[in-house]
């Protein structure tokens, strides 16, 4: 019945879209008005005449179980256009329906590789763009996916999954330059923000991200030949009751790669396990399969203004590899823990270590910034959550 439901919405979905994208008169408007709408997966594909604006002002709902997308990566997807539009005028919203596929992640029994789950929304090889006023509720995999897109500016957006639900990241960017992320509130099961291989010019901007993995670079360095990433600013965030505060990740064993010119600044952490981390020893689920050290390389990166409570015995872990992070500064650091027990920092191969004004913890001294990485603290260890989805294939 759910199938029969979901077909006919689908085909009217693709005329109408087909419809407002070869308009030829002016700018069209694909217009979803108020009202549910149960519709399978859908590619609303360019280059149009002009690309219509997209207004979502009702509810769209995936279908609940994950055959009907015969292994589909996404639900939605928009895919080679320019100066794409999308508002849910407040009102729209894309329910995933994932709450049943939460308890079968698709993950293999080593490696900390998982089947890809459909994402909600994804922009791909889009030019240009917005995405604003929208609620992105329970995917079954990412919230939102940005891929071999540039020039997009996302903002007011509510994204919720429970902090529980596997790989349901809130917006996760590849192969994208000049993306302006602000003025959100991110509630899901794993990062809020998650910045992958390829991407530049990135500018993050009041978030609320909680519960959560927090606000990651990365992971980086599970693939051959990926490619740097470069220009990460993250400014002005409140994050709060996550495992991670600001991080980046890099697997073990990685192929070498560049990830430099990063700056998280004016942070509030609220009850968070892991407030400042590197982490260069990234396994999810702790099955990897090492092959020696991470060979990204990470550089010039800044952590300055950042405030607030963690609830582990070290806020501030820099674990780098031996290919060493360079030129990491901390700057106005004041990290309590969140039951006034004693705290400290940990480091591990960072080369060129800049401590400014850090207030709490107390900052590694230079023989322990620059020592070889030992044994990970059983109280806390730096990676504890399930394994990652594959980055999604280019369909």
């Amino acid at each position: 019945m759910e199938l029969f439901q979901m077909e006919r919405p689908r085909a009217a979905f693709e005329a109408a879209w087909a419809d407002a994208c070869s308009y030829a008169a002016g700018q069209s408007t694909f217009l979803v008005p108020k009202g549910d709408f149960l519709v399978g997966p859908v590619t609303f594909k360019g280059p149009c005449q002009k690309t219509p604006k997209v207004e979502i002002k009702g509810t769209l709902k995936a279908p609940t179980d994950l055959k009907a997308f015969n292994d589909l990566p996404t639900w939605l997807e928009f895919k080679d256009l320019s100066d794409l539009n999308i508002t849910g005028c407040g009102t729209g919203v894309i329910d995933g329906q994932g709450e049943s596929s939460y308890t079968h992640t698709g993950c293999q029994n080593s490696g900390g590789k998982c089947k890809n789950f459909p994402i909600n929304l994804r922009l791909t090889k889009v030019e240009c763009g917005s995405v604003s006023e929208l609620t992105l509720l329970n995917s079954k995999g990412f919230h939102m996916n940005l891929c071999f897109s540039n020039n997009i500016n996302i903002h007011d957006m509510t994204i919720t999954a429970p902090g529980n639900s596997p790989n349901t990241d809130g917006i996760h960017l590849s192969d994208s330059t000049h993306i302006d992320i602000s003025s959100s509130k991110i509630a899901v099961g794993d990062d809020c923000i998650s910045i992958g291989q390829g991407s530049s010019d990135i500018f993050v901007e009041k978030i609320h991200c909680g519960p959560g993995h927090g606000i990651s670079i990365g992971s980086l360095g599970k693939y051959p030949n990926e490619r740097d990433v470069q220009g990460v600013h993250v400014k002005n965030c409140t994050i709060e009751g996550t495992d991670n505060g600001v991080r980046v990740k890099t697997w073990p064993g990685s192929p070498p790669s560049k990830a430099f010119n990063f700056t998280f600044e004016d942070i509030i952490v609220n009850n968070v396990k892991n407030p400042i981390i590197i982490d260069q020893e990234y396994c999810p689920g702790h099955k990897c399969d090492s092959k020696g050290p991470s060979q990204v390389k990470i550089s010039d990166i800044v952590f300055k203004k950042i405030r607030g409570t963690g609830s582990t015995n070290s806020p501030v872990k820099l674990v780098c590899s031996s290919a060493g992070c360079q030129n990491v500064v901390l700057n106005d650091i004041n990290i309590k823990h969140v039951s006034d027990s004693p705290i400290s920092s940990t480091c591990t191969n960072v080369k060129g270590l800049n401590v400014i004004a850090m207030l709490s913890p107390k900052p590694c001294s230079s023989a322990e910034a620059t020592a070889p990485a030992g044994p990970v603290s059983e109280e806390a260890p730096v990676t504890e959550e399930a394994p990652e989805s594959e980055d999604p294939p280019i369909v």
